[in-house]
């Protein structure tokens, strides 16, 4: 089949196996590059296939050569549709992983569930003994509470008033006004049930539990600040408090962890263009005017650059500095004063500006086409590709 981008809003509804795997490999050679540095051994990453955790897998495998299992939520090809994304980056890393001696094991499918986890801690001592690293990356719209069947779905909305604001169409480029109305408290608790640090610390537990976690463990979720800009419709929207959560449910862990010397921890990362991001209303458009500052600067990090830094220069140093909040932080970069003043200043006169001059649209369309698979220019679009692809690891019944 030749596979072609179909976008619809915020979403790709095809993925190209060959571009990904492409991805694959200029991260991979990236972490290569960058060098080898003391890190975890065993690694668990749930929430795999894309983005930071993606990028965790592939830099703890090839940073600090680790053992990795997978787990993540992908689809399968059904021969007329290609399958997700986030399955095609999993056929591509553990084929390489295989080719470079790596243990790569991989997990498809509900990751809330009690089932997952007792198959993972299944693998786990079966394979590895023990993970000495985990890693909780998942970034579900919804979640099934494992012991009531209660379905939750999380929302994107302000909760102390209507938002107002301004946004983009990526593609396009058309800047708009966005409305918003505040959220009610059952989106606010549904949120924090899917967003927050419940299903974390039900995974530490049950992890803990069945002695499968190292002496030592450090265990990470990732998280998001930002700017005052986005923080009505982020930070101190629903998003947000479910982050709290998660930052409460960092503490929690540590204190669970403490006969074996575990640490949990939230680490903020930058923001980037990720599935996720590019829904967010106003984010693209302040996504779009970073990158073009932090480019400009030097200072312009992608996935597998911010996780390589995390664990290299922070997770992994000799001392692991929080802020007061306890939080490991991997923004720094994008806050620093100067480049949000800017951004601050510009915003202000937006409507007025030419985008092409203050603002990456570019940058940010070819990210958005990398997470399928698309815009690489090493990569034949033209020529068939074999669009059902297995992960080696996944035995079929």
């Amino acid at each position: 089949m030749i596979v072609e981008p179909k976008i619809r809003g915020f979403i790709c509804t095809t993925a190209h196996p060959a571009g990904c795997a492409y991805h694959i490999e200029e991260q991979i050679n990236y972490v290569k590059t960058a060098g080898q540095f003391e890190g975890p051994r065993k690694v668990l990453v749930i929430g795999a296939s894309t983005g930071y955790g993606l990028a965790s897998r592939i830099t703890a495998a090839y940073g600090s050569g680790a053992a990795t299992i997978g787990v993540s939520y992908d689809k399968a090809s059904n021969g007329k549709r290609t399958a997700t994304a986030g399955w095609y980056n999993t056929v591509a890393f553990e084929n390489a992983a295989n080719r470079d001696g790596l243990y790569a094991k991989s997990f498809s499918g509900d990751a809330f569930s009690h089932e997952m986890k007792a198959d993972v801690i299944k693998a786990i001592k079966a394979d590895l003994g023990q993970v000495d690293m985990v890693v909780y990356s998942l970034a579900s719209p919804r979640r099934v509470d494992p012991d009531t069947g209660a379905i939750y779905g999380s929302v994107l909305k302000p909760v102390t008033d209507d938002y107002n604001n301004i946004t983009i169409d990526i593609i396009s480029g058309k800047i708009s006004d966005v409305s918003i109305e505040k959220a009610t408290d059952e989106e606010i608790i549904n949120t924090t049930k899917v967003m927050g640090g419940e299903d974390w610390m039900i995974w530490i537990k049950a992890l803990s539990e069945a002695g499968v976690l190292a002496d030592g463990v450090i265990t990470t979720a990732y998280s998001y600040i930002g700017p005052e800009l986005t923080f009505d419709i982020y930070r101190s929207g629903t998003i947000g408090i479910a982050k709290e959560h998660l930052e409460k449910t960092a503490f929690e862990i540590t204190d669970l962890l403490k006969d074996i010397n575990g640490q949990g921890y939230v680490s903020v990362c930058k923001a980037l263009v990720t599935q996720a991001s590019a829904a967010i209303p106003v984010v693209p458009l302040y996504i779009t005017l970073l990158y073009k500052i932090m480019k400009e600067n030097g200072t312009h990090e992608g996935c597998i650059e911010q996780i390589y830094r995390l664990m290299n220069e922070k997770l992994y140093a000799e001392t692991t500095l929080v802020d007061a909040e306890g939080r490991v932080r991997v923004d720094d970069l994008e806050m620093k004063e100067a480049v949000q003043n800017e951004i601050t200043k510009i915003w202000q006169t937006i409507k007025t500006r030419d985008l092409s001059k203050v603002a990456d649209m570019a940058g940010f369309r070819s990210d958005f086409l990398h997470l399928f698979g698309f815009g690489f220019d090493a990569v034949n679009y033209e020529a068939d590709v074999k669009i059902e692809l297995p992960i080696p690891s996944i035995k079929e019944d």
